[in-house]
Parts: C-alpha cells; structure tokens; sequence
C-alpha cells in the first residue's frame, strides 16, 4: 500500500471555472475501467508545460510541442492509458494526430488546439479505433465535478488516484487550483514517468505561465525518484483558465504559492505509491557550495538500489550512504561532512560518529517516513529529493508490466 497516502475524497476535489472532464472504458488494455480522459478548456484559456528530455520522446509529447508553439489557444487535452504510444515512429505520430482530429471535429475546434498525452507499455503501436470510439462517451459526460474520475483514469501501475484541489483569496474573490497527477515506476526528474495536470481560475499572462510551470516542476515533479529511469512520456501541464483580469505583484505571489503547494503534493504521492514501496524518504543536502553539487549528492543517495533496499530492510548499513555521497562526482573534503539519519547523527569527520548507536539508526530505519540529511559545511546552498525504497514487489509489478 502507499506509504501514508490517502485517497481523495471526491467532493473535496473543487471545480475549476473553464475546464470540464470526462472519462470512457475504451478498453485499450484491459475491459471495464476507466482508461480515456478527456479535458475541455474555455475559450481564452491558456496552457503551458514542461516534458520529458528523453531522446526517444513519445509521439503524443512531439504533437503537443508542435500545438502549443502553433499558438492557437488549446481547446481540450485527450489522456489514454495502457499504450504509452512511444517507439512508434511515424505511424505512432499519424495516430496521434487521428485522435487529435477526431476530438476537434466532436468539439467543433482545430487538430492544432488539441494536446495528446499517452502513457502505458513502449514500442506497442496505439490502438487509435478504440480511442476514437470511446470519444463520443467522454464528451456526454463532461463536467467541472469529475476531477476524482480523471485522477482514475490516467492511472496505470499506480494504486489509487492522485489528487488535491486549495481554494485562495485573490482581490476579494476564490481562486481554486486543482490538480491530478499519475505515476508509480520509471520514475527519475526531467521527468519521471508521470502526467500531471494543474488548473487555477485566475487569468495570468502567457509569459507569467511558462515561468510558472518551470518553477512548479523544478520544486515538484523535478525533485522526485523511484527507479533512477526517465520516462518517453513525461508531462506537467498548467491551465489557466479565468476570465478575471490578468494578476500580478502580491496577488500572483500567492498564487505561485498555492500552485507549488499542489505540486509538490502531487509529486510527493508518486514517491508515496513508488511501485512496491514500504518507506517514503527525504534526502536533503544542505550548507553545499551551491545548488548543483547538492542535488548531484541527493539524486546519487536516492538512486543506489543498495541504499534503497536497506531502507526496505530497516537495516543501518549506513556506510553505504556515505559511499553514494563519495562518488556523485563532487569534490568533497569528507572531514568536513556530517551525515544524519533523522536526528541521529550517523558520521563526521571522516567516520562513523562517536556518539552514534546501531539501536538508535534501527530506530529510525522502522519508520515508514525518513530523512537523510547531508550537512556539507561549505556555503549556504540547500536542496531536497524525495524517494523510496525498493522492495521485493518493485520487481515483481515491473517482470509483469505487460501481462
């Protein structure tokens, strides 16, 4: 189960003016669940976002690309699951672009203002018919309440649905940022293997939006780990959907605020459900000469597998937390360095701390949340990536992600 992770509550998830969703069964891997999504958005909305860097970047990512540097204002978002509709070269593209001018023409909009997102098993081509026939069902339910069935069905490996809405003050009126988010394995920044998708009904600038979105996932989505593998499909996407004056100053301040809120929330429940995961924890280097050289130590602690199944072990074989730190590929006097598990302090200068007790790093190693905290005591610099550990079920869900 998700590590202290609940299930959303449908009626806590709050409509946001100017997007509707609808879900369909399209049966595109298997019958009877909800695995076709789509989102429409008022006229004037805006959206920006951010993708995977993947080289072998999935068609759906290249198509949205492309769309939003037409800009011709998106209309709607069409989410399948089951096929991620990556590896698939040109045909892939055709059949994206198929679905993309089959939602349009239901819509009454161009093939350009439509963006597609796919995610489920590479190298399969897209079963296109299915979507299209399970078009016409998610337009006749399109509404600003199904936010919790839209967080359903954009699962894949995941256990249960990602979701949280947070209502703000702006100039005397509510402003609601909701946001769904799905993923669980192949998990590793820029992005991971996820497909998040945030909406405010506050009006912001074009320019405003795309610095917006980049520091939401740079604070998010950017800081997470399961598996150390970049997905083909990753994309974060923001909506702005409001018809109110455009914001700035204090007012966007706030509601920057409430979109990272959101955002790390979301990002934090993909660790939380990590595929097979039993531990949920937070690497943070601090005092580091600057920001690089502390995520490079943090994202080297959270991807050795040797850390992460003693974290599933509840074994301190914490010597190997000092390796991972050793060859991130910073140069570092290790004399300097204080190593803590919780509040434990575990190793400085150059050891195993004199204080230290193996029953007091078992202690903390029980605990279904950690913190590895990394002092480096060589500037002001600080950073935080979260993670979990590997357990016997990662491999398990993973030898059978295609039957």
């Amino acid at each position: 189960m998700p590590v202290k992770l609940s299930i959303p509550e449908p009626e806590e998830l709050l409509p946001v003016a100017g997007v509707k969703l609808g879900t369909a069964c399209a049966s595109i891997k298997k019958p009877g669940r909800r695995d076709l999504l789509v989102v429409e958005l008022a006229k004037g909305s805006r959206v920006s976002g951010v993708f995977t860097k993947n080289r072998f970047c999935a068609a759906p990512v290249l198509l949205c690309r492309e769309h939003l540097e037409a800009g011709k204002g998106i209309r709607a978002l069409v989410v399948n699951t089951g096929n991620a509709n990556a590896g698939t070269g040109e045909e892939g593209l055709r059949r994206a672009r198929q679905t993309c001018r089959e939602l349009a023409s239901l819509l009454g909009c161009e093939e350009s203002q439509i963006l597609p997102f796919s995610t489920g098993v590479i190298l399969e081509p897209l079963p296109v018919d299915k979507i299209v026939a399970g078009l016409p069902s998610c337009i006749s339910n399109l509404s600003e309440t199904n936010w919790f069935d839209a967080a359903e069905a954009i699962m894949t490996t995941d256990i249960q649905p990602k979701a949280l809405s947070r209502q703000i003050a702006i100039d005397g009126r509510k402003v609601t940022v909701t946001g769904i988010a799905k993923g669980s394995g192949m998990i590793h920044p820029n992005m991971a293997t996820m497909l998040g998708f945030v909406a405010f009904d506050a009006r912001v600038s074009q320019k405003q939006l795309d610095e917006l979105v980049l520091d939401a996932a740079n604070a998010s989505f950017n800081r997470i780990t399961v598996d150390g593998d970049t997905s083909t499909n990753d994309s974060f996407m923001l909506i702005s959907s409001g018809d109110s004056p455009e914001i700035s100053g204090e007012a966007f301040g706030k509601l920057k605020a409430a979109v990272i809120e959101v955002s790390v929330f979301l990002a934090q429940a993909i660790v939380r459900d990590g595929e097979g995961a039993t531990k949920f924890m937070s690497i943070t280097v601090e005092k580091g000469g600057d920001e690089s050289e502390c995520a490079k130590i943090a994202y080297s602690i959270a991807h050795s597998p040797l850390v992460k199944t003693a974290f599933f072990a509840s074994d301190p074989n914490l010597g190997r937390i000092l390796a991972a730190i050793g060859y991130a590929g910073v140069d570092l006097d290790v004399n300097c360095i204080e190593v803590y598990l919780d509040d434990v302090l575990v190793a400085e200068k150059g050891g195993r701390a004199v204080s230290y007790r193996e029953e007091d790093g078992a202690r903390v190693m029980k605990q279904e949340e950690i913190t590895v905290r990394v002092v480096l005591n060589r500037g002001m610099a600080a950073t935080t990536v979260w993670t979990c550990d590997f357990s016997y079920d990662y491999v398990k869900i993973n030898a059978d992600y295609r039957s």
